[in-house]
């Protein structure tokens, strides 16, 4: 089974002066601007880092639910932030890293089994897959 999303970007003029939208199929991003100044001057809007992150952490919080429940364990509550750093790399830019941070509180399972599922879940989960990049784990387990 294959399943296909697909999002989409528009963009008019050049690197600096020029702006951007971008839209996804479920209607979540409908023609959400974005620009040189969202990406590289941290003003307000979106940028790709800021989506791929929203991506990963998503995506390793269900991996890890299941993961959970698959050991037994269902969770009352996944908290997960990731941090996608883009770097200056020769002529360009690079992702380098996406860092998730979790906080997770599982009734019954142990500090030990909770990190040893959450470090599955990040290198199991689609994106982390096929993110390039250095993908690191904080991880607190509140019980």
């Amino acid at each position: 089974m294959t399943i296909k999303k697909t999002a989409s970007a528009h963009w008019s003029g050049g690197l600096k002066d020029g702006k951007g939208t971008i839209s996804t199929q479920s209607g979540a991003l409908q023609n959400q601007p974005y620009g040189f100044n969202t990406r590289f001057e941290d003003k307000p809007g979106t940028n790709p880092e800021e989506l791929l992150g929203a991506a990963h952490a998503g995506c390793f919080t269900m991996a890890l639910s299941m993961m959970l429940e698959q050991a037994g364990f269902k969770a009352d509550s996944l908290e997960t932030k990731a941090t996608v750093s883009l770097d200056k790399s020769g002529e360009g830019f690079a992702i380098t890293e996406s860092h998730l941070t979790l906080r997770g509180k599982v009734p019954g399972a142990s500090e030990a089994q909770f990190l040893d599922i959450a470090n599955k879940a990040k290198e199991g989960c689609p994106l982390s897959q096929v993110i390039n990049a250095k993908i690191t784990l904080d991880a607190t387990f509140e019980g």
